[in-house]
């Protein structure tokens, strides 16, 4: 009886351990419009915050957290990948994502910061027009 109840104890821990891994904690609904533009306002606010601030670190981590949970969200959605919006979003992503895996402790550069801006407003404007 003794081993009975362990293994089955066994079982449900590795089911619980299990089902608790697959889940999906992403803070991201499903709807690929509203996401885009949440993610944009906030990492606005992420480049835009003052530096030496404790606020700027934890802003960046979020930051990197949130562009990691998009692009494994929609990366592989085909109805989402082939719109340019995405495409758009992909590449300031990808350098905001260089920017902090390369430089962590140094601010967004001047030219770094208008070429995300740009990026951001065609983003918004495709997503505007559906696209």
């Amino acid at each position: 009886m003794k081993r009975f109840i362990s293994r089955l104890l066994a079982l449900i821990l590795v089911c619980t351990i299990g089902l608790m891994g697959c889940s999906n904690s992403s803070t991201f609904s499903g709807n690929y419009s509203e996401n885009t533009l949440s993610l944009i306002n906030s990492l606005r606010t992420a480049i835009e915050l003052p530096e030496n601030t404790e606020a700027k670190s934890e802003a960046q981590a979020i930051a990197r957290q949130a562009i990691s949970d998009y692009a494994s969200r929609y990366r592989r959605d085909n109805s989402v990948s082939t719109l340019p919006s995405f495409t758009t979003m992909q590449t300031a992503l990808s350098s905001l994502a260089g920017h902090y895996s390369s430089y962590p402790n140094r601010p967004v550069p001047d030219k770094l910061k208008k070429r995300l801006e740009q990026e951001f407003k065609q983003v918004e404007l495709a997503l505007r027009r559906g696209a």
